[in-house]
């Protein structure tokens, strides 16, 4: 047991549980396989256990026992930067935010640019209102991002939609 806990890598994680580093594991078979190696490497046996090995196995199970821990490890062990993010987490392109951009005042003028203005009107209030207040103190910048946030959430509903959304199959009305 004590071998396996001293290899480094991927490798020696899932084999200080006694598991082969395969991605389909399930949290069950993680969980038994601690049970079993918990159970016969316990400082607390009457044999006195192997302490070494059940921190290890402890620290295996730790990092194994969710599927992205899992995750984690298999990329470790393939040499892997680490998990590319999924394409609704990655980054707008500078295009994509020019073309946003260039589009804004068509979608102002199109949705109701007085309720926006009112908004604004709103929000710049309420930040100079709060930084009077407040002054420099943490709450100032935060009560002014509390604001702007709140701007950024309700104005929405106050612009035209976009070309996307109204080019999308279930915008259209079926057809008979």
């Amino acid at each position: 047991m004590r071998r396996r806990a001293d290899r480094s890598g991927a490798a020696g994680i899932f084999g200080a549980l006694g598991l082969a580093a395969d991605p389909a594991l399930t949290d069950d078979e993680v969980r038994m396989a601690w049970r079993r190696v918990a159970a016969a490497t316990h400082p607390d046996r009457a044999d006195g256990g192997d302490p070494a090995a059940f921190a290890a196995a402890a620290a295996a199970y730790n990092l194994l026992r969710t599927r992205s821990g899992r995750s984690e490890a298999l990329a470790g062990a393939t040499g892997a930067a680490g998990p590319t993010p999924p394409p609704a987490q990655r980054q707008p392109s500078v295009r994509w935010l020019a073309m946003q951009t260039a589009r804004l005042p068509r979608r102002i003028g199109a949705g109701r640019p007085l309720r926006l203005i009112a908004r604004v009107a709103v929000a710049v209030a309420l930040s100079a209102a709060a930084l009077a207040v407040a002054g420099s103190t943490p709450a100032g910048p935060a009560l002014v991002t509390g604001a702007v946030t709140w701007l950024v959430l309700t104005a929405r509903r106050d612009l035209a939609p976009g070309p996307a959304a109204s080019e999308h199959p279930r915008a259209r009305p079926p057809s008979r």
